[in-house]
């Protein structure tokens, strides 16, 4: 279902407020949301939510629906604040506008590529998805710094981190590129990588900011 940015905070709000606070299903919520706002006839068609007597209940429905605006908003604050270094209020306002994308699979990339964090950057809980529980299963480590791998070890490069213009200058100018496959070739004293047919030798410090997918 493809719920407009309105209902979606609703929902949001909600379940922060229902879940998040440990208060029950069944109390009356504030959103912050007028009730004739139209998102609201929209979340109870969907038999989401349910309004009596001018109060707002949550419907089992809307609760999991809820749970994944949240996730969805948290992720989004991940990848603003860690992978592209927009933070403060900037960072906020886009992570808002950018979590109404995340729908139909693209959280689960997102949340991949993050390593299937479980708090957002202001330390809340991010809900797990089936992602989460499958790659905990599996002991997959998904996406990690380069710090991580071992000599011998080949992977798909996923992002840099980093807000030094001269380091993220310097590693691109080496091919490390998110897509590029890298090999490890020496993990001590120093990281010796290849990619393609180039070798490079980088300290602890810069190779840490290469994050990998193996």
């Amino acid at each position: 279902m493809k719920l407009s940015e309105n209902a979606e905070e609703i929902l949001e709000a909600l379940w922060i407020a229902v879940e998040e606070k440990r208060l029950s299903g069944l109390e009356p919520q504030q959103t912050g949301i007028p009730v004739d706002d139209p998102a609201y006839r929209e979340l109870t068609e969907q038999a989401l939510i349910e309004i009596r007597q001018g109060m707002i209940y949550f419907r089992p429905e809307g609760r999991d629906e809820g749970r994944m605006t949240v996730r969805r908003h948290r992720l989004a604050e991940r990848l603003m604040m860690d992978v592209l270094n927009i933070r403060g209020e900037d960072g906020n306002y886009k992570a808002c506008k950018f979590e109404h994308l995340l729908n139909e699979g693209v959280d689960v990339k997102i949340c991949t590529m993050l390593n299937h964090p479980t708090t957002c950057p202001h330390g809340k809980p991010i809900p797990p998805g089936e992602c989460c529980h499958q790659a905990r299963a599996d002991g997959d480590l998904g996406v990690v710094p380069l710090t991580e791998f071992k000599s011998g070890q080949e992977g798909e490069i996923a992002y840099i981190q980093t807000d030094d213009n001269k380091k993220m200058q310097k590693l691109m100018a080496m091919g490390v590129l998110p897509g590029n496959r890298i090999i490890l070739t020496q993990a001590y004293p120093s990281y010796i990588f290849r990619v393609g047919y180039s070798e490079f030798a980088i300290d602890s410090n810069l190779a840490k900011e290469i994050f990998v997918r193996k």
